[in-house]
């Protein structure tokens, strides 16, 4: 029989959750408040992309830095979250696509690059993060001491990280603003910008095609070790 100290306890405990679950709301964490302001300045800039480049660079690359606030919030306000995280990464790589689109449109004779650059960011990064959760982990981010070195300098280092990112979206930005004739970059400006940031938008795309195959390795894996527990079940 359970003491009446236990049943206060019991009692306590529920009132406790109950207040927690009252007072918390994942949906307006600190953090995911920014991700739903990166995902309107992201629409907008799509509104002004065709006709306004310069209102448009600065509403998208707003957007893309609000990337790093977002994380820096959730560990300041202790507020991280596997919907945030989610919100995050879908963000990224939907505002990436549709510039990615504008792109294959402006420049055609490249458009099979932009297509498969898309389907790349895609197909890896969805195939990362599956990985990730069968693998049990708490986090996309988090990266095993097994796993490929490059893939551990990526995501292990926020400086890191944080940089490879806004490199990409600048090099996108950068042919983004070239197509207009006339352009609104100078071709020093372009140019200088273009040769710092055009080879680390080329090793972004070899770490996605690592992180693809390394996530195939470890879906496998998983995959051999739950038919050898089946077959010894059976």
């Amino acid at each position: 029989m359970p003491t009446n100290n236990t049943k206060e306890s019991t009692k306590a405990s529920t009132a406790l959750k109950g207040h927690l679950t009252e007072e918390e709301n994942v949906f307006f964490f600190i953090p995911n408040l920014i991700g739903y302001a990166r995902v309107i300045l992201a629409i907008v800039s799509l509104y002004f992309m065709r006709q306004h480049p310069n209102i448009c660079m600065v509403l998208y690359s707003l957007s893309c830095l609000l990337d790093a606030a977002d994380g820096v919030a959730a560990r300041r306000f202790n507020q991280c979250s596997k919907f945030g995280a989610v919100l995050d990464m879908v963000t990224d790589r939907c505002t990436t696509a549709c510039l990615l689109c504008y792109l294959a449109i402006a420049y055609q004779d490249w458009a099979i690059v932009f297509q498969l650059l898309i389907a790349l960011d895609l197909s890896s990064h969805y195939m990362h993060m599956y990985s990730s959760l069968q693998s049990g982990a708490t986090s996309h981010k988090k990266i095993s001491e097994t796993s490929n070195w490059f893939l551990r300098q990526y995501y292990s280092n926020n400086l890191v990280l944080f940089s490879v990112c806004f490199a990409n979206e600048l090099f996108f930005v950068l042919m983004y603003l070239w197509s207009f004739n006339p352009s609104p970059l100078h071709p020093y400006i372009f140019w200088a910008l273009a040769a710092l940031t055009g080879p680390v938008c080329a090793g972004k795309q070899v770490i996605s095609v690592i992180q693809m195959i390394s996530a195939s390795k470890n879906l496998a894996h998983i995959d051999t070790e739950e038919r050898k527990l089946l077959k010894k079940a059976n």
